[in-house]
This record gives structure tokens, sequence and C-alpha cells, in this order.
């Protein structure tokens, strides 16, 4: 089956804030400009696939607020549609690195579940738009995007310092260098807001 179009995209998320409305409306926005943003640029990826990809890669929100099971949520309601390629993004999206214990929230998902989720990871090749969705997860604001360090530390600030979070910070950096190789310029320079955004508590 064909991925939804931007239009299409658009309406699932709609209904999705109508079921649980909430502050992942305008994070998975931002997520999805700054996307197909870099998409555009890079002249290599298909901006309006990274758009859809972006836009409801926290598709699994609508079910409710939850920990890491909205993800399984999304991912569900997504291999429900025949949106395989979405539904990969909904599980990949929080693990820049492959490992299950790398979330930062709630684990309120079962041991099926988690294992499944380890072994889905551990098998999946990323691709571009895996990386593009993990980055752009780590970056965007409502408003735009901001500097990653920011968004780190404050990550940090909220929920510590896991055994795991500089390899965690290691593969958002590397993300970025890779897109930065492939826009042939720094991604800062051409997404929304990042100065503004940088200059403010975030905390």
């Amino acid at each position: 089956m064909d991925m939804l179009k931007p239009i299409e995209a658009e309406q699932e998320l709609k209904t999705g804030v109508r079921l649980n409305p909430g502050p992942w409306e305008q994070h998975s926005v931002s997520v999805a400009q700054n996307a197909r943003l870099i998409a555009e640029k890079s002249a290599v990826m298909d901006c309006d696939r990274a758009y859809a990809m972006g836009l409801l890669h926290d598709i699994g929100r609508r079910a409710g607020v939850k920990g890491i099971l909205h993800i399984f949520d999304g991912y569900d309601y997504m291999m429900g549609m025949g949106q395989e390629e979405i539904a990969r993004i909904c599980l990949t999206h929080s693990f820049p690195i492959k490992d299950v214990n790398t979330f930062f929230g709630k684990y309120d998902c079962s041991p099926e579940q988690k294992s499944f989720l380890q072994r889905f990871l551990e098998e999946r090749e990323y691709d571009d738009y895996d990386i593009l969705i993990q980055l752009c997860d780590a970056i965007s604001l409502p408003n735009g995007a901001c500097i990653m360090e920011k968004r780190l530390v404050d990550v940090a600030l909220r929920h510590g310092l896991p055994d795991f979070t500089l390899d965690k910070w290691k593969a958002f950096m590397n993300a970025k260098k890779h897109f930065d190789a492939l826009c042939g310029c720094n991604i800062y320079s051409f997404l929304p807001n990042v100065l503004e955004n940088s200059s403010v508590n975030l905390v």
C-alpha cells in the first residue's frame, strides 16, 4: 500500500488529537515541518514521505496519555491501516541506539511487547527516514527547531543522567552530522527559529 499523502496524514493527526488533545499535536507538526525541510534540502529524500512520517510518529498518543506504550499503540494502528513504513517509524523514533532500555519515560508495556521491540530494533537496518525522524524528534519545539545540545541538557535536567546518556547523545550528534553532509550545510542555517528557541530556558 502506498504511504499516506500529506493531506491524509494531516487528517489522521487531527482525528487523533480530537481523541486525545494535547501538546503532542504541535510537536508532531513541528517534527514534520523540520523533516520536510531537511528532506527537501538533501535532494535525495522524498519530502512528502518525510513529512507524513513526522506527522504520525507519535500517532499512538491518540489512545491516551501513556509512556512507552504509545509507540506500540501507534505501530498497531498504522499496521492496521497497512502503513508499514509509518508503523516502523512509530517504533524506531525513540531509539537512536537499538536498546529498549534507553527510553526516557514510563515502561507501561508488557514484557512480551518489550521483547518484541528489542527484536524489531535489532533486525531493522535504520535508513535515512528512521534517522531523520529521530533527529527531528530531538530538536523540534512547537514553533520550530533548537540546537540539539539545548534539548539534550533540558532532558537531562528533567530525567537525570542514566548510564546510556552519552551513547544516546553521540547517536543524535552523528545523525545531525549525517544530515549536515547530505544537505551540504549546517541544518540549523535553514530550520525555523533555531536562534530564538536556543536562547530561552526550556525547563
